[in-house]
């Protein structure tokens, strides 16, 4: 356990919307890092399964499951100037919480950017409006002009949120390794300019998840290592990836925004249906999928050189995960079932067996390194010695989240801000003592390795890092 006490105090009440697998593991977090009575923290949850660690904590847990026509009701007592309202929830539309959170004067943070309940699965919709992108628009499109607005942080979990603080630190470190002298950025022009010079033609969030149960999966159940709500619904969005300045040609399912920033594309298909090739320092190569995440539009947004569809640099980003083996069937079978759910769902954590990590880093590549990967490998034992009621993924999560609370309240009047906007050096030094051995590796791997050999294939070997390269077809 990290002997770290309270980084500051926080006088104002604390309300928490959403107490599942990563609420709880975050509470026990904030007591300990943040200077707050318990008597001063609401949990607002759609029912009572975590009541008995809210009640341990000395929490007090209210039962409203928040829907567009009584969220305001239930929370307007309970949030007033200089609160702070954190969005940890699934099916609550966090537009419409940052929106209240202004308006009534506190600091708000989510972990994700969520709409209301059956708009990532809705039929009627276009594709184009069921992605990320557009939910990013909606949600920058509430700045304003206005000074001194309260600080929301937009999606600051593990990913998105912590990963874009490794893109900078893995920046820096190929800086110092390749010989190019240059100071810390210090607004996004400079950084995007570092990564030019630096040659990162790609950056893969490359993700690999090895913790097992003894109590194996069972048919017709999906089982995962955080909220199963938050990974079917992200699974069946459209798969979208940040779109490189350096791609030759847009995939034949590829579609282009017809507004906005013109950062990223979407394809045709859903993420858990996007297979992508990857590699991480502890298990080498992967097929992993290429499940939508804010990050790969902010991180590529952030990083381009000039604006809109065709600037004069811009990496291409995308999230490629390998979930745990549980995890893995229950998404087969979930695809199998033309994305219909599951009957029952399970998160492991108690039963978790010892010995698997969760490995999430980036993987920065086509420079003069090839590819660097820096990132947390945490694994379970670990995790379970430093904070109560978290796996090694939801510690990841919960020690970004906590972070990024503490970024807000010292920094309280920023209006709406992304992670890639943040203080990079503060977020990581708050958030390292959760994240277990932290590393960067450099490899000589690429998509085309052993490529060909059994099978031909259609491959661009001038240059390894198109995403027709990547991509698995």
């Amino acid at each position: 356990m990290t002997e770290q006490g309270p980084y500051l105090d926080f006088p104002g009440r604390l309300v928490i919307v959403g107490f599942g697998c990563i609420g709880q593991g975050l509470l026990p977090l904030i007591l300990r890092h943040i200077g707050i009575s318990p008597a001063m923290i609401t949990v607002v949850v759609a029912d009572a399964d975590g009541r008995p660690i809210a009640e341990q904590a000395g929490v007090r847990l209210l039962t409203h499951a928040l829907r567009p026509e009584n969220y305001r009701q239930v929370l307007e007592p309970l949030v007033g100037r200089g609160d702070f309202l954190l969005n940890v929830a699934v099916d609550v539309s966090s537009l419409a919480l940052i929106d209240f959170a202004r308006n009534r004067g506190a600091l708000y943070l989510d972990t994700s950017i969520e709409p209301w309940r059956g708009a990532y699965d809705d039929p009627t919709l276009a594709l184009a409006a069921r992605t990320n992108y557009a939910l990013r628009e909606q949600a920058l499109a509430l700045r304003t002009d206005s000074p001194r607005q309260p600080t929301a942080v937009l999606t600051h979990g593990a990913n998105p949120g912590l990963v874009s603080h490794f893109v900078k630190r893995a920046l820096l470190d190929l800086a110092a390794e390749t010989g190019l002298a240059v100071a810390t950025p210090r607004q996004r022009t400079d950084w995007a300019e570092l990564a030019r010079r630096l040659g990162v033609r790609t950056i893969h969030i490359a993700e690999r998840d090895t913790q097992v149960s003894e109590l194996r999966r069972q048919a017709g159940e999906f089982v995962n290592t955080w909220s199963v709500d938050g990974f079917i619904s992200e699974a069946q969005q459209p798969c979208e990836l940040g779109w490189g300045s350096h791609e030759r040609r847009l995939p034949r399912d590829g579609c282009r925004h017809g507004s906005g920033s013109q950062a990223a594309i979407y394809l045709q298909q859903a993420g858990c249906a996007t297979r992508v090739r990857s590699w991480t320092p502890g298990g080498g190569p992967f097929h992993g999928f290429a499940i939508t995440h804010g990050e790969s539009i902010s991180i590529a947004d952030y990083l381009s050189v000039g604006r809109g569809a065709t600037p004069s640099y811009r990496p291409t980003v995308h999230y490629a995960y390998q979930p745990c083996n549980d995890a893995l069937l229950s998404l087969h079978e979930f695809s199998a079932r033309n994305y219909l759910r599951q009957e029952r769902k399970r998160i492991l954590l108690d039963d978790i067996a010892p010995g698997g990590i969760d490995e999430l880093g980036v993987l920065l590549a086509g420079h003069a390194r090839n590819a660097y990967w820096f990132g947390s490998q945490l694994g379970i034992d670990e995790a379970r010695r430093l904070a109560p009621h978290n796996s090694a993924t939801t510690l990841q999560v919960c020690a970004a989240a906590l972070a990024a609370m503490i970024w807000a309240i010292e920094n309280p009047a920023h209006g709406i801000v992304e992670p890639d906007e943040m203080d990079f050096e503060r977020v990581l030094h708050i958030a390292m003592p959760y994240l277990g051995r932290v590393i960067g590796a450099y490899t000589g791997w690429t998509p085309l390795h052993g490529r060909g050999r059994l099978f031909p294939e259609e491959l661009d070997q001038s240059d390894p890092w198109q995403f027709s390269n990547v991509r698995i077809t």
